[in-house]
């Protein structure tokens, strides 16, 4: 059974609420260290920062709806090879079901780790929120108005904005598996945080910080409101998609602009191999072998390999693929990796029953045989 508690929201500055309760779980020794969104001095972007020191949570921001990265990357720097303090990371939701896949794949460990999931209002990309930040005199997060409607259980971007594509289809709103939950969504904020823990770090968490236990009655019906419109969203995307690409050629069409850049690897949490074998000599050509191929074929693109390199990237990843939608935001050329993926990913994920960072206790396809597995295709 879980403990549910109340973090007081004063003149329904929900911010300095959330600092002051980071803050707490730091003195109090709670965590001995705190992963979280730090603005910047430039005041327009924040940053995944590694915090110490409480005073330093002055200017944190969980509310920031931007992504700079996905923080599971960062989890696994800090835990892959051990560490010795307890870290407390503050994730959205698809940071924290990119982590439990990233365990599984012995790329991040869980042990002093304690993790705090806050409810994702939908991000923007990072020009974007500069933007925001820019023209707004209060941009520091959601608006009164949006933290309102999220209570109710609809969640709408700054007008002139649209959240990030991956944001636009992404059901899951609410981080599970966390060991402290942050709510928002269907959650009065003028007046209260909710508090979602496992009863262990829960009980500490009310002992040293003094909280009171209670509960928010209509965040359940809101955050189901919430996934059934994300739900719709997202099977009205899937099936533009697959009524567009219902081949191979319109696939390929797909990657038609792509520049082989491989920044999509570099900002998937997924993508962990420490040398890619498209960054190695393997496709690094002869020179003869290019002009070989336009001898046999009359021409042949360069850059070579960009659709073999996008394919085999998705063969890799796509049944752990949790749509942080990092690659698109990370894509020069626009291409629509967030949609392309999760619609791909779907279909692999329900041919193994397999939902990417639901639980530890699922077996990771990738690493799995089953001798029972597809009969059909035997």
């Amino acid at each position: 059974m879980s403990v549910r508690a109340i973090v007081e929201v004063k003149d329904g500055d929900v911010l300095s609420a959330l600092r002051e309760f980071l803050r707490r779980l730091l003195e109090t020794q709670v965590v001995d260290a705190l992963l979280v969104p730090l603005e910047l001095p430039s005041g327009d972007a924040v940053a995944p920062t590694l915090i110490k020191d409480p005073e330093r949570l002055a200017t944190a921001n969980p509310l920031a709806p931007v992504m700079m990265a996905n923080s599971a990357n960062l989890v696994s720097r800090l835990t892959r090879l051990g560490n010795r303090e307890k870290v407390g990371v503050v994730l959205r939701s698809c940071e924290m079901r990119a982590l439990i896949e990233l365990v599984k794949l012995q790329q991040a460990s869980l042990d002093n780790l304690v993790t705090l999931g806050i409810d994702c209002l939908g991000t923007y990309e990072v020009t974007q929120y500069s933007r925001l930040k820019t023209e707004l005199e209060d941009g520091a997060g959601p608006s009164t108005d949006q933290l309102k409607a999220a209570g109710e259980g609809e969640v709408v971007p700054a007008e002139g904005y649209e959240f990030r594509a991956a944001c636009q289809i992404c059901e899951y709103p609410m981080a599970t598996g966390v060991d402290i939950n942050i709510g928002l969504i269907g959650v009065d904020t003028q007046t209260m945080i909710l508090l979602d823990m496992e009863p262990d770090i829960g009980q500490e968490v009310l002992e040293k910080l003094d909280l009171k236990e209670g509960d928010a009655p209509g965040r359940e019906e809101a955050v189901g409101k919430l996934v059934a419109a994300r739900e719709q969203a997202r099977d009205q995307a899937f099936a533009a998609f697959h009524e567009k690409v219902t081949d191979t050629d319109s696939l390929i069409a797909q990657f038609s602009t792509c520049i082989a850049c491989h920044n999509c690897t570099f900002a998937c949490p997924i993508c962990y191999c420490k040398e890619c074998l498209f960054e190695t000599d393997t496709f690094r050509h002869p020179s003869d072998r290019y002009l070989m191929w336009a001898g046999r074929k009359g021409a042949a693109r360069m850059p070579s390999d960009t659709v073999l390199f996008q394919l085999t990237r998705m063969n890799h990843m796509v049944s752990s693929c949790v749509g942080c939608g990092m690659c698109e935001s990370a894509c020069p050329s626009d291409l629509p990796l967030a949609l392309m993926f999760r619609a791909v990913g779907q279909r692999v994920q329900q041919l193994f029953d397999y939902s990417p960072g639901r639980s530890l206790e699922d077996e990771l396809p990738v690493a799995t045989f089953k001798e029972d597995e597809f009969p059909e295709y035997k």
